[in-house]
């Protein structure tokens, strides 16, 4: 058998003394009642750097830092863990070799059974890393407080589960026009539009951040102030540790600069599509009328000869209803080649006052008694340069379309008035003077998409027979070929506003003196046009001298003092354009006025400024050269 050791019987108190010793994370030490150490163990030893016999007997206040002791903090703590029970704290404390470590302090103290105070029971935690920790946590957190509150592109704040504002960054007050103050605690949705929140959006949006985690949009927002900008929000779900949801991060980004960039954007793109749109368009039914009309000229022909061979016989009312057909294929070849702008015109310098006057009981006819009708003439009006017979059918085309679309009555004003127009206010135009002349109706309107199209040849809202889709796209092409632009203002039930822009006439304030003796260089390569120009010129009093040619011009304009250039355009080797060009370059005191049998527009030469120039047209009458030069002047 063999002998076992026998087990050693520990007491209670030994069992608790090995206990308190084995500790190591603690130092758990007693003292005397005047604070003097009188146990130690090992966890004591461990962070406080001494060994039991280097410290007992010792008062603990050597290990304060020597800030603390001057304020007597180890007497305090020890009258108040008398007076209270319990002294509990942190602080830096002191190791033997000097250094300081952050310590949890509890000083308990103890009495024997009769109620005498023996001494007191002090522990102590070594948590410096732990409080390294949290300022390092705290240092991040106010980082990026910091950062949050810095932004000022951004309204970047939180939510509450239930929707409500806990903080408020710069940014959102810049954005959003609320103090701190006044928002925190209200809910969210006050940022939203009245019809938003009647359709439940900012519950909606909530909802979808809590369920997928994010949602994001863009739509109108309201300011403090009441105004709204259009707005790109964030809202993602926040959770905690335990994936309960705490909250909502929302960042609310203001975007209406960039809308309206991109809105102008898309507008300019539009524009540029129906401008080319309606370029093709013109050039297709420009080349299509030209045909047409060759075609029509043979079958016009035709039917003369035929005509003559038959005699008036019984086929009359036959040969009446073709030469009708032929006339108005022609007038349909002419309202197509005003489209296209390349009808003939005879431009002249004109008051469209004078004109409008001067056609307003055509024009009053033209309306019934249902329709108010009024004039309303700018009393000091611009002249314009225009062919006076397209202007008032252009008129025309518009009073009558704005009595189609009142059939119940109501109504029609024609309004004219002088305009100083700057860059990009009216598409196509540059700025300057002009003339605008507006027809405007109380009728049906239209809507966006038919306001597009409205100029397109053959495009129509009426019935079938009551209209041929050309009255607009003649009056568009007209203008677009005088050198203006027109513009629509209509929505469905509210009416149509249809504005014509003229360019104002050059020097139409101008004097009208003119020297008998000025020097007049005509330059024509067509023999009798030059004999009749320089017969006009001189029944006016002017001295003439002639070129063939724009060398031979050039010749003279070096040795001759010449103060009028009028020169033809078309012309072999240098054209009038250059020719007038290298004039006023040169020669910056001499008039200079061109002249060609093409319409302005038409004259599509390359590097060619022609509103530089005074333009006639051929053939050109004696008050056209008076018009020509009183603008040169």
């Amino acid at each position: 058998m063999t002998n076992q050791p026998a087990k050693k019987t520990l007491t209670e108190e030994q069992r608790f003394q090995y206990l308190i010793s084995g500790i190591s994370d603690y130092a758990i030490y007693m003292l005397d009642p005047e604070g003097h150490v009188s146990s130690w163990n090992a966890g004591a030893q461990r962070f406080k750097g001494y060994l039991a016999p280097e410290i007992l007997g010792q008062h603990f206040s050597r290990f304060y830092t020597p800030e603390d002791r001057a304020t007597n903090l180890p007497e305090r703590a020890l009258a108040t863990a008398l007076a209270e029970g319990k002294y509990e704290a942190e602080g830096w404390r002191m190791r033997q070799d000097g250094t300081r470590f952050w310590a949890s302090v509890v000083i308990d103290p103890i009495y024997d059974e009769q109620g005498t105070l023996l001494g007191y029971a002090k522990i102590t935690r070594d948590i410096t890393e732990k409080r390294q920790a949290e300022q390092a946590l705290r240092a991040s957190e106010e980082r990026f407080r910091l950062l949050v509150q810095g932004v000022t592109d951004y309204a970047i704040y939180m939510l509450s589960p239930d929707g409500t504002v806990t903080n408020w960054n710069v940014g959102a007050e810049r954005i959003k026009g609320y103090s701190y103050n006044e928002i925190v605690g209200q809910h969210f949705s006050r940022f939203y539009t009245e019809e938003d929140r009647g359709a439940g959006l900012p519950a909606r949006a909530l909802g979808n951040a809590a369920r997928e985690g994010r949602y994001e949009a863009e739509g109108w927002r309201l300011r403090k102030d009441g105004t709204r900008f259009w707005a790109h929000v964030v809202i993602d779900a926040v959770h905690d540790e335990m994936g309960s949801l705490i909250g909502f991060a929302k960042i609310t980004r203001d975007l209406t600069e960039k809308k309206k960039a991109d809105a102008a954007l898309a507008e300019a793109n539009a524009a540029l599509f129906q401008a080319q749109k309606m370029e093709s368009i013109g050039q297709l039914t420009g080349g299509i009328a030209h045909d047409f009309n060759n075609l029509l000229s043979v079958l016009a022909s035709g039917l003369e000869v035929l005509a003559l061979g038959r005699g008036a016989g019984a086929d009359a009312k036959t040969f009446d209803s073709m030469r009708r057909a032929i006339d108005r294929g022609a007038t349909l070849t002419q309202q197509l080649l005003a489209f296209a702008r390349q009808q003939p015109l005879q431009p002249e310098t004109r008051s469209v006052n004078r004109l409008i006057s001067g056609f307003e009981s055509v024009l009053r006819r033209a309306v019934n008694a249902s329709i108010d009708f009024q004039v309303k003439l700018e009393p000091q009006i611009r002249t314009t340069v225009i062919d006076s017979a397209r202007f008032e059918s252009a008129i025309l085309n518009l009073v009558v379309n704005a009595r189609d679309a009142m059939p119940e009555g109501g109504h029609l004003q024609i309004e004219t008035a002088n305009v100083d127009l700057v860059e990009g206010e009216v598409r196509g135009l540059a700025p300057g003077p002009y003339v605008r002349v507006t027809v405007s109706d109380t009728g049906t309107g239209m809507t966006p998409e038919t306001a597009a199209r409205a100029f397109e040849p053959f495009y129509t809202t009426k019935e079938v027979g009551k209209g041929t889709g050309l009255g607009l796209s003649q009056v568009y092409g007209f203008i677009k070929q005088s050198g203006g632009e027109v513009v629509i203002g209509t929505a469905p039930g509210e009416g149509t506003s249809i504005s014509i822009f003229l360019p104002a006439a050059p020097g139409q304030d101008g004097g009208t003196h003119q020297d008998n003796t000025e020097l007049v260089l005509i330059v024509e390569d067509e023999p009798d046009l030059m004999d009749v120009a320089s017969a006009l010129f001189i029944s006016m009093g002017y001295e003439v001298v002639t070129a063939s040619g724009s060398q031979e011009a050039i010749k003279l304009l070096a040795t001759r003092d010449v103060d009028i250039l009028f020169t033809d355009v078309i012309m072999p080797g240098m054209n009038g354009i250059e020719l007038a060009t290298y004039t006023q370059a040169n020669y910056p005191e001499v008039k200079t006025i061109l002249a060609s049998g093409y319409p302005l527009p038409a004259l599509k030469l390359e590097n060619a400024k022609l509103d530089d120039f005074v333009f006639v047209g051929k053939p050109y009458r004696l008050s056209d050269l008076a018009r020509a030069l009183r603008s040169a002047a």
